[in-house]
């Protein structure tokens, strides 16, 4: 690489040997010359050469000067890395204290965790225990209920059956009445009353219709109406008759033949009434004669018109309750 002064000598030096040696042969001159276009054409590659030397420098200037502000800009970037390096560093230490205290914490919460999961879990046993047990009551309590379920329905069975048995007998009862009353139409009803009292059919006959006053003889009018009564209970097969024999308070008269007192007199009455009754044709399987004397007045007055009206036979009419009996005593 050549530089301006050093050839601008060399051209000088060339034309002063030209000059001075104008005698040199054409051979020099062409061979000077030869040497001036050699050191234009050298000049034209220096110049060349320069400018991409200067095109070269500027362009190294120019990376001089990027690489400066990108040592700048890095520079900067490192002073906030530097600090944001610390203060990752300083939350890194809180972070670190905050995990550190959050396992002692966890450390401590499981083993609280443990202790009341086991108070849980034996607490959950025992409430197993009692589900248990309220389950076993609840099933033996829906067994009794559903036993007294049919126990009700049985009973509910029966007593529905009781009172179809009961309805049927206060029926047959006032049928029996009925036919009763149509037979002794005839008679007195001062004398003689049919009346149902307690599901039975009470026929009541006074003394003055069966009896002379001490006597145990039935009457004619009387042996009439018990005849009537006997044929109304022929057909009667589930009816038991009973006969009563009632007196006054006042006793025996003494020298009686076969009588001691008022015991004697109303058994001796309701067995001859039942003597009539069986002649009449009335089963003796189905009559019993009873005397209950004065016991059982109807009227307590001491007065001679109270006294007649207890001086009386009370023939009781009780329909058959077998079928009723059965189902009491099965309940």
């Amino acid at each position: 690489m050549f530089h301006k002064p050093l050839l601008r000598y060399a051209g000088v030096a060339l034309l002063s040997t030209f000059l001075l040696g104008s005698c040199t042969t054409t051979k020099k001159y062409n061979a000077v010359l030869a040497q001036k276009v050699k050191l234009e054409r050298d000049k034209a590659d220096c110049q060349s050469a320069l400018s991409k030397s200067k095109k070269e420098s500027a362009d190294l200037s120019k990376q001089v000067a990027d690489l400066t502000e990108y040592r700048s800009q890095l520079a900067a970037d490192t002073t906030l890395l530097g600090s944001t390096l610390r203060k990752t560093q300083s939350l890194y230490a809180d972070l670190s204290s905050t995990y550190d205290k959050l396992i002692k914490n966890h450390d401590r919460l499981m083993a609280n965790s443990a202790l009341e999961s086991s108070k849980l879990s034996k607490d959950l046993s025992r409430r197993d225990e009692e589900l248990n047990k309220l389950n076993e009551t609840l099933s033996k309590n829906r067994s009794q209920l559903d036993q007294l379920s049919k126990d009700l329905k049985t009973r509910e069975d029966r007593l529905n059956e009781l009172e179809r048995i009961l309805a049927e007998k206060d029926k047959a009862v006032n049928a029996l009445r009925t036919k009763v009353s149509n037979a002794l139409l005839g008679f007195n009803s001062k004398d003689l009353s049919v009346n149902v009292r307690n599901g039975k059919v009470y026929v009541s006959l006074s003394e003055q219709l069966l009896f002379k006053s001490g006597s145990t003889k039935v009457d004619v009018k009387g042996q009439d109406a018990l005849r009537k009564l006997a044929t109304a209970l022929k057909d009667q097969q589930d009816v038991n008759v009973v006969v009563e024999g009632h007196t006054d308070d006042v006793p025996v008269a003494r020298g009686t033949a076969g009588m001691q007192d008022n015991w004697d007199l109303s058994v001796l009455r309701a067995t001859e009434i039942t003597r009539i009754l069986t002649t009449a044709g009335l089963a003796g399987t189905k009559i019993t004669p009873s005397g209950r004397a004065e016991n059982v007045p109807l009227d307590v007055a001491k007065t001679a018109d109270a006294r007649q009206k207890n001086r009386r036979t009370e023939i009781i009419l009780t329909p058959k309750l077998d079928e009723l009996f059965q189902i009491l005593e099965a309940n």
